[in-house]
This record gives structure tokens, sequence and C-alpha cells, in this order.
């Protein structure tokens, strides 16, 4: 259903990285989820008094926040959409990373609630009238809301939203409790044993559990989180594809929500280049990064030394001693400064966040390995980066 209708309402449907059809397939899914939740609640609520089950009660109030979620997931795609202003000049795009925040809040509350009553409901059990109308609501809940997790799922992962993604997953969850919920009705029916209080303490914990996943995922985006590899090999395959370029580091990628991303990074230049030629192409791979990857680039320029075999020599000497002490390590802006006593040499090694070695002991173990070197004095003075993704 979800297919068709983009098809009909979504222009370029199949471009999902194209930040307006984003927001279009989100407008589009809170839409759908609001009407096919208000349809469960009626459906439940109906089942919920025929059998006079807290448990289904429960469950039918939750598809009715459900409902209300899917409504917070809609205003935030379309609260995400806004064009930049002067108060917030980096757009709007994290308000799709505070819509989910709100659902997940929204799961917690319902799970807590559900929870109360249950307890309620073992202090005081009644017995519970079910019938075939009763478990056809049921069955048809449960396909439904495995529907609704299938496309929001689908969708979370072409469109790559949390918002989405904390839908589908409360969609899964509500798959559970109303599983359990039959299960509790039919154990009632044929088996005499009054486990409606019970399940409903289970359903409750399951939607605290997904709750709180989901409340820790959209935290984590809202904090600031590593970029995708994906993402950190496509920028360097497309800065390194230009021959001017020698290396790339200090990438640093700043994410203000889909379609919001800005990026910096140093490239590597040969010394001897002309700056005015070396400008315009940096100027055009920042374009074809804004082209191709939807993100704003900074490059700063860093020119080395591609030419001296005596420098070259010496880079390489250094730059295998970094590896040998970690292979994940990597040194970039090696300069070689002679003076009159001794021989700076001076680069930066970029480490990851995870790593045994302290910046001291990184910088001490390369500066006695350096000034062992067999010839001239050396000294080492390195600079320690850390990567951000």
């Amino acid at each position: 259903m979800i297919t068709f209708l983009a098809s009909l309402f979504i222009k370029d449907s199949k471009n999902y990285k194209e930040p307006s059809v984003r927001q279009a397939y989100g407008v589009l899914s809170g839409a759908v989820g609001i009407g096919l939740n208000i349809l469960l609640f009626f459906g439940k609520w109906l089942a919920g008094t025929i059998s006079g089950s807290i448990a289904i009660t429960a469950d039918a109030f939750n598809n009715l926040s459900d409902a209300g979620s899917s409504i917070i997931t809609l205003i935030g795609f379309r609260l995400s959409g806004q064009e930049p202003d002067p108060e917030h000049p980096f757009g709007h795009g994290r308000m799709e990373y505070i819509s989910g925040l709100l659902v997940s809040v929204a799961i917690l509350v319902m799970g807590l609630e559900l929870i109360w009553s249950s307890i309620g409901k073992l202090r005081s059990p009644e017995p519970i009238e079910s019938s075939a109308l009763v478990f056809g609501i049921l069955i048809a809940s449960i396909l439904v809301k495995l529907y609704m997790f299938f496309y929001n799922h689908s969708l979370s992962k072409k469109i790559e939203s949390a918002a989405m993604k904390a839908t589908s997953v409360d969609s899964l969850s509500d798959t559970v409790a109303t599983t359990l919920v039959l299960i509790a009705t039919l154990i009632s029916k044929y088996m005499g044993l009054l486990l409606d209080g019970w399940f409903g303490i289970l359903v409750g914990l399951f939607i605290l559990y997904t709750g709180g996943s989901t409340l820790k995922e959209t935290i984590d985006l809202l904090l600031g989180q590593p970029p995708k590899q994906e993402f950190i090999n496509e920028v360097k395959e497309i800065v390194l594809g230009h021959s001017m370029v020698h290396g790339v580091h200090d990438l640093i990628v700043h994410d203000y929500g889909p379609g919001r991303v800005m990026i910096s990074l140093h490239a590597e230049v040969d010394v001897n280049g002309d700056i005015q030629d070396i400008h315009e192409q940096i100027d055009h791979i920042e374009h074809e990064l804004q082209e191709k990857l939807h993100c704003s680039a900074t490059i700063h320029m860093d020119p080395i030394v591609t030419d001296d075999k005596e420098v070259l020599a010496m880079k390489a000497k250094v730059e295998e001693m970094v590896h040998f002490l970690d292979e994940s390590f990597s040194m970039h802006d090696f300069r070689m400064v002679k003076g009159s006593t001794r021989t700076n040499l001076i680069f930066d090694v970029e480490v990851p966040r995870k790593t045994s070695y302290t910046d001291n002991e990184i910088v001490n173990w390369l500066k006695e390995r350096i000034h062992e070197l067999p010839g001239s004095k050396y000294f080492a003075v390195i600079q320690i980066d850390h990567e951000y993704y």
C-alpha cells in the first residue's frame, strides 16, 4: 500500500536521498500510521468491551497512543524540512530526531500505564468473555501491526530515518503485545486460568524494553554519533579521485539532521603546485561532494613535499614506526626541517578513540625510536589527532 501511495503522491519516489523525497515519505508514513492505529483502537476497544479484558482494552489505548506518535512523526518530518532561518542557520533537520525521542517517551509511558493497570487486574481478577469476533479482531490487529513494522522498517533503511526506525520498533512491540493478549485470551477460554493481569505485565515490560532501546538510539543521534563508514569511504573516494590530492586526513562530519550534513577535511597537495589551480580544483571537489552526497564541505589545503627523495625516504621510515606501534594509526603533515645541530621531523599521528595507548605513550615511544635513527641527530615534533569516525 505504501509503495502504491508513494507512486501516486511522491514525485521521483525512488530518489530516497533527496531531502524533499525523505520528507514526503515521512509525512506519508505518519498519515498511514494515524489511520491504521485509529482503526485498530476502535476494533480492540470493541473487543475489550465485549470480553471484559483489561489487557485487550489497554492494548487498544496503546494503539491510540501510537496514533499520537504517528502525528508526532508526521509533524517532525514537516518541521525538519523547513529551510534554515536566522535563528536556526543549520536548518531544522534534528526535529526528526526530536520526534523520534517523543515517540520513544510515549512508548515508555504506555508501558508503565499498562503495568499499573495489569497489577490492578491481579488484585481483582475477572473472567474473560471471548468469542470468534474477539479472536478475529486480535488476529487482524497482529497482521496489521506486522505490516506496519515491515513497511516502517524498510523505509527507515531506505531514507535512514531514526524516527521511522522508532516507529517500526513500536509496531513490532505492539505485535508481540497483542500476541500475548491473544494467548492469554485463549488460555482463559480453554483452560479457565485467569492470566490476563500477568500477561498484561509481560506486555508492559516488553514495551518498556523496546521504548528504552529506541530512546537510547535517538539520544545518541542528538548527542552526536560517528558517521557511517560507507559515508567516510564515499567522501575519501571522491576527494582522492582527483590526481592533485595525495592524501586525506582530519575528516570531521557535523550532522544537523538528514539532509543537513557539513564536513571539513584536510587535503594534501604538492607544495610546488600552482596555488590558483589547486584552489580551483578544491572548489570543484567541494561542489562535487555537495552534488553527490548532499553535504556542505570545507576543505583545507595541506602542502606536502612529493619530489624530495630524502624526505620521502624518511617519511616512509617514520610511517613504518607508526604502523608498527598500531596498524590503525596513520601519519600526515610530515615535514623535515634541517638545522645546524639537529633535524626536526614534524608530523601528526591520527589515532582512533579506542586505543590501549595514551597520547604521551605514543609520543614518547616514537620520539625514542626516531632519536635512535642513524645519521644526523633527529628530533621529533609530534601532534596527536583523534579520529571523529
